[in-house]
């Protein structure tokens, strides 16, 4: 993971992202609640009360004031290798969640720290032969039963590919199917992991997205994520 790759575009972040998915007609504020809300739902089906969350690749740390507003119970760590993004965030939302830095490899907490964790749309911009080994960590740092969450673009999605290949902030980007995410993260220690689809109707249809509960299966989604159980 490069962290100067990353610090480039720390202040530019928001906006490039807003260009890049505005045939959407959504903000990138949608897409960060959308996950931090059906986290919420998921971890309340399996009885799970998180006390500490950790988001892997937090960047600037645009879930914060999500997990604040749906899961205001439970501290966040936000973890990234970025030092410029860690300052944004801090400055951001310092009073609402804990800044951390990340080497790339090795994440500076104790074994079973967190009950739940997030990857959001970050793998795809790791090399893939560097995946099992990081859900590993993620796997090391969570707590028997604890839940990962890794949410991903679906490179099955024709607009989701147009949206990555037109992004300066992808260029590196190497885009994982969800069998395969599935596939690494059982490999990395995780007992259970299922697929999810979601995101499949832009802001104009938004009329027809309480659909969406019933399509989770269908791999036509813009995004998908892969909701694990360590055991």
């Amino acid at each position: 993971m490069d962290e100067v790759e990353f610090d480039k575009f720390a202040d530019e972040y928001r906006a490039m992202h807003a260009a890049n998915i505005r045939l959407s007609g959504e903000d990138p504020e949608y897409f960060a609640e959308y996950k931090v809300v059906d986290i919420a739902a998921e971890l309340a089906r399996a009885g799970i009360a998180p006390r500490r969350v950790l988001d892997f690749g937090a960047g600037v740390g645009y879930s914060v004031p999500f997990f604040v507003r749906h899961l205001p119970a439970a501290g966040l760590t936000c973890l990234d290798v970025s030092r410029k993004s860690l300052d944004v965030g801090v400055a951001h939302h310092g009073a609402a969640a804990e800044f951390a830095h990340f080497d790339g490899r090795t994440i500076p907490f104790e074994d079973g720290t967190f009950d739940a964790g997030l990857a959001s749309c970050v793998f795809h911009h790791i090399p893939h032969d560097e995946h099992v080994a990081l859900l590993g960590e993620i796997c090391r740092v969570l707590g028997p039963g604890g839940r990962l969450f890794v949410f991903e673009h679906n490179p099955l999605n024709p607009l989701t590919r147009h949206a990555v290949n037109t992004c300066e902030f992808d260029e590196h980007a190497k885009l994982v199917r969800a069998p395969t995410m599935r596939r690494r993260i059982r490999d990395a220690g995780f007992a259970e992991a299922a697929i999810r689809y979601r995101i499949f109707f832009p802001h104009a249809l938004r009329g027809m997205r309480p659909l969406e509960a019933k399509m989770t299966w269908l791999p036509l989604g813009a995004q998908y994520y892969v909701v694990a159980r360590k055991s």
